[in-house]
């Protein structure tokens, strides 16, 4: 693979740019005939459009490249991982003014949430007590 470029600080992705990473993260790399290709939506995006936030993705440190022949091969530099944390950080600051307790509160008021979540957060808490000590 080519040099593994990666931005300083992950900017949150797009949601066009967020529907290419999880192609990238389905079929690991590809070109932008193989994204296209592997987009599940109605109708297919457009090859051009695809080209474009790619390019644009791969200026942001999002994606990189190497070429095969005539065509472009992309392959993510973000994985799930580092988006969920800069998605998380940026609804803490947005909408709880920072506050993780307030987020976790309102995580723990929903009443959709299942009994083997609960167990998941009280293992996680735990865990997390004991690192502290």
């Amino acid at each position: 693979m080519g040099k593994k470029r990666r931005s300083k600080k992950a900017a949150l992705p797009t949601p066009g740019e967020l529907r290419l990473l999880q192609i990238l993260w389905r079929i690991g790399e590809g070109t932008v005939d193989d994204i296209v290709r592997a987009s599940e939506e109605d109708p297919t995006p457009n090859y051009k459009t695809v080209q474009a936030w790619l390019r644009i993705m791969e200026g942001k440190g999002q994606v990189d490249h190497r070429q095969e022949g005539r065509a472009f091969v992309f392959w993510p530099l973000l994985g799930r991982g580092d988006v969920h944390r800069v998605s998380l950080r940026h609804l803490l600051t947005k909408y709880f003014a920072g506050s993780r307790s307030d987020l976790l509160m309102e995580l723990l008021s929903d009443e959709r949430i299942t009994r083997e979540e609960l167990h998941q957060l009280e293992s996680l808490i735990r865990s997390r007590r004991q690192e502290q000590i």
